[in-house]
């Protein structure tokens, strides 16, 4: 058979001398051209360990995808040039890339030129904790519609672009937050992450202090530089081996020597947490420039979860800063808890040393701590405002600024902690401005400002009941108004004073204490239908301060020579004290046990107005009316109380007592029928001393 096919093929190439040199022809090109292949190939392996890996794929027409690995013989923060990412230019010059980067590590590019990235070109390096970083001497120009992708973004230039509709995002590519935190919640309820704000959980309610991940990075707020932290999983992981929790924000860091214009989005946002996870939180972004403008967005909210995550950090230390860029650093939505999203993390800008907590009117019952305040500088103003909570929990706490403190739209601060009512707060500023918002204190509350002005807003001072806690004192030198169903109320001893004007506007304003002294003011205006009252509405707070005077007829002392200092403690024996104030203006009411206005110069009562104190005396009393075999006697005071009649029986009216000359007892209550139906409470007491006699017209 061999023979055959070999006399065969000799006989074929004799007939066809011509074909079989063709033939030959064709096979020496074919091993010529695998021979070069190989030798292309040996020497890219090569090479792979010289410098990084580029490989070509062409995508479309106007770009090409580079996926660039770097060997691990090249230093950190070897620097990659120009050409390497098949641009156009130098580094030292101007380099322009126009091509897609797909990178697999940390990518640094350094250089004393310009750079611009073409529209619609992407850098990507969706790895957790990747780095890219841009060193320019000169300018760094990113186009429209380009989107650079990693968990860290460094960019250092002389000026910055950012397009429009570009994107610079470290959303959901955290790495691992700072060592000793607890950003990330335990168990398996879904809680989201914590970082700037505390994360939601969906355990909490109103009676309970539940909250996800903790806040951590406070003493570093002014230059934020740690990553967010996972929202938990619903899941145990340990049971299917894999955690269902978003993931954390990563971190953006622009140093740029003149003008940052931004009309892209830059964003360290958490991740998303489905129904399965609570959301990551907020990273941390720091912008620093002369002049930051445009009409871009700057975010480091937190995800979305069953339990929403915490926002972030951001701090801006920018010489102006154009309003239209939109700074948000929102808790992320709780899919678990649609009302109780994640808190708020801290926007500070560090040119005007001014911290700003915003929840961009997202609903929650989550708060954000703040820990201690600068003292050296002092910051300048703090607003809390759009539905965020504030948290100011460290006993013995001082707030102290240069400026404002204010909040507005929703915004809540809570001064310590409701299970331990027994510390002191200050809270020192040039202005508190409140509007649709509230004040929380749990103990003894002081405040030192010039000017107090609330609208639809209110301070609720809880002393726990402890005479360990001191009387709250509210210092405001030159005005005080309250508009708009606005009140300041204490369960406790409660002190207002101030050198300018006090005034409660309209309907619904009040100032309310179980104690209250108002002093020093050169004006007190009671507007219609607004209300000074002590003690408060309810029996127990009315008992504290009567009880005392109820069964004893001696006049007391501090009321026939009450203290020139016009100082509020719980020895004293009234309940509402107006002290040194020259003009008392009453359109509404004044209310209380015990009224006592001491040296003041005029007191003026409208048609309309009212000073009170009916049915706030004693419940039994000197003069205690009866209540026997179903007849019911008055009390009696300045005359003896009426006998009660009922199928026969007498029951005694209550004794006269006091002393007509000097009036000063509290009037005497009566029994009910039983003690479900309670007792009716005699009147209180007024006193009046003025250094000047009041005019017949003027009550």
């Amino acid at each position: 058979m061999h023979a055959t096919f070999s006399n065969g093929l000799l006989r074929w190439m004799v007939m066809h001398p011509l074909l079989m040199h063709r033939y030959l022809c064709w096979c020496v090109l074919f091993g010529q051209l695998c021979t070069s292949v190989l030798c292309l190939s040996l020497n890219r392996s090569e090479n792979l360990f010289l410098k990084p890996r580029l490989i070509l794929t062409d995508e479309s027409v106007i770009a090409t995808s580079i996926h660039v690995k770097k060997s691990a013989s090249l230093p950190l923060n070897d620097s990659l040039s120009c050409e390497d990412l098949e641009g156009v230019g130098s580094f030292n010059t101007t380099c322009l890339l126009n091509s897609n980067l797909y990178l697999s590590s940390d990518l640094y590019i350094c250089g004393t030129g310009n750079l611009e990235i073409l529209p619609h070109v992407s850098i990507k390096c969706p790895t957790e904790g990747c780095m890219v970083t841009f060193n320019m001497s000169g300018n760094v120009n990113v186009g429209e519609y380009v989107a650079i992708v990693a968990g860290s973004v460094v960019i250092c230039a002389a000026n910055l672009t950012v397009g429009y509709n570009s994107t610079i995002n470290t959303t959901s590519l955290a790495g691992p937050p700072p060592p000793q935190t607890s950003g990330t919640p335990v168990g398996t309820e879904g809680a989201g992450g914590g970082h700037g704000g505390r994360g939601a959980s969906c355990l909490k309610n109103n009676k309970t202090s539940f909250w996800g991940g903790d806040v951590y990075a406070w003493s570093t707020l002014s230059e934020p530089w740690s990553y967010g932290s996972k929202g938990g999983s619903k899941n145990d992981s340990a049971s299917d081996g894999h955690w269902y929790g978003g993931k954390g924000g990563g971190r953006v860091k622009f140093i740029v020597k003149d003008m940052i214009y931004l009309n892209g989005s830059v964003t360290a946002e958490g991740g998303n947490g489905g129904i399965k996870g609570g959301g990551g939180s907020g990273g941390s972004i720091y912008i620093r420039a002369v002049k930051l403008k445009g009409y871009g967005t700057i975010s480091a909210a937190g995800g979305m979860g069953w339990g929403g995550g915490g926002g972030g950090r951001i701090s801006l230390d920018c010489y102006s800063i154009q309003e239209d860029v939109k700074v948000s650093v929102h808790g992320g939505y709780s899919l678990g808890c649609p009302g109780n999203s994640g808190a708020a993390g801290t926007y500070f800008n560090a040119d005007l040393l001014s911290l700003r907590v915003g929840n961009d009117n997202v609903s929650t019952e989550t708060e954000t701590p703040l820990l201690d305040f600068s003292t050296s500088p002092l910051w300048s103003n703090v607003f809390v405002e759009n539905n965020a909570k504030v948290l100011v929990p460290l006993l013995w706490t001082r707030v102290q600024v240069r400026g404002q403190i204010s909040l507005y739209r929703g915004g809540e601060i809570v001064f310590g902690l409701s299970a331990y009512p027994m510390s002191e707060f200050e809270l020192v500023a040039e202005e508190l401005l409140m509007s649709d918002s509230i004040i929380k204190v749990f103990g003894a509350f002081r405040v030192s400002v010039k000017m107090l002005l609330m609208w639809n807003s209110k301070i609720q001072i809880d002393g726990g009941g402890n005479t360990v806690v001191t009387a709250s004192i509210l210092e405001v030198r030159n005005l005080v108004v309250l508009r708009e169903n606005s009140v300041i109320s204490s369960n406790a001893n409660l002190g207002v004073y101030g050198q300018g004007l006090l005034q409660l506007t309209g309907h619904g304003d009040a100032i309310k204490g179980q104690r209250l002294s108002l002093s020093l003011f050169y004006n007190i205006t009671v507007g219609p239908g607004s209300l000074l009252q002590a003690p408060l509405d309810d029996d127990a707070s009315r008992i504290v301060v009567t009880n005392s005077l109820c069964e004893s007829q001696t006049c007391p002392i501090d009321l026939i020579t009450p203290p020139d200092d016009c100082h509020v403690n719980y020895t004293l024996s009234f309940s509402l004290q107006v002290c040194r104030v020259e003009d008392i203006l009453v359109n509404g009411i004044i209310k209380g046990s015990i009224v006592h206005i001491h040296r003041a110069r005029t007191v003026t009562i409208d048609a309309n107005g009212l000073i009170t104190a009916s049915e706030l005396g004693c419940s039994k009393g000197i003069g205690k009316g009866n209540y026997l075999n179903g007849a019911g006697s008055g009390a009696g005071h300045g005359g003896r109380g009426g006998a009660g009649y009922f199928n026969g029986r007498v029951s005694s009216g209550g004794y006269q007592y006091g002393n007509a000359d000097l009036p000063c007892e509290l009037g005497s209550g009566t029994e009910g029928p039983s003690q479900s139906f309670g007792h009716v409470v005699g009147g209180g007491m007024i006193g009046e001393f003025s250094v000047q006699e009041l005019p017949k017209d003027s009550i």
